[in-house]
């Protein structure tokens, strides 16, 4: 029964979650090269039913991609995906940005994001995103953050992993209880 439940279509409620998709990438933020990353985050979002979603372009950099998630969290979003800068490059700084802000990580998803993806692409090993809840004190509701790659494959696998979790952890964030 629990099963069923994780693979139903995000409810109304739920489709009105606030998610943010901000695409980490020097080039995209100096406008050298189109985004695709992010259309394609926010177009799988919207195909399990997710339509407010923010999106933004950040360059890489540690301080600049930390204060863009702690401003999507503190701006109310329940689901902060980032996409780029987990690789091994000197200015992927990603998981670095997000590690400060996580006050409880969930290794399981990082864990299973890239476990899901090395079959297609090997190099999905040298991810280091990360996931977690960022739970800021005054600032409102407590978020889920999770970092994935930078392409548009990553983010359209990412979503598919996440969505059917998103209610579940959703309703935990809210203090709903476990489903019997």
């Amino acid at each position: 029964m629990q099963e069923a439940s994780l693979e139903r279509q995000a409810s109304n409620e739920e489709q009105q979650a606030t998610i943010a998709v901000i695409t980490v990438s020097d080039r995209s933020a100096r406008g050298e090269r189109e985004d695709l990353s992010g259309p394609a985050a926010v177009d799988a979002l919207a195909r399990h039913g997710y339509t407010s979603v923010a999106r933004s372009v950040v360059p890489d950099g540690a301080t600049v991609v930390r204060d863009a998630i702690a401003h999507a969290a503190d701006a109310g979003a329940q689901l902060i995906v980032t996409l780029g800068g987990t690789g091994l490059s000197p200015r992927d700084e990603t998981p670095e940005a997000t590690w400060p802000l996580i006050t409880r990580e969930l290794p399981g998803i990082a864990e299973a994001l890239r476990a899901t993806a090395r079959d297609r692409v090997p190099t999905a090993v040298l991810s280091r995103g990360l996931a977690g809840i960022i739970d800021r004190p005054g600032r409102g509701a407590p978020s889920l953050v999770v970092n994935l790659a930078g392409s548009p494959g990553a983010a359209r696998d990412g979503v598919a992993l996440l969505a059917p979790l998103i209610p579940h952890i959703l309703d935990q964030l809210r203090g709903g209880d476990h489903p019997s």
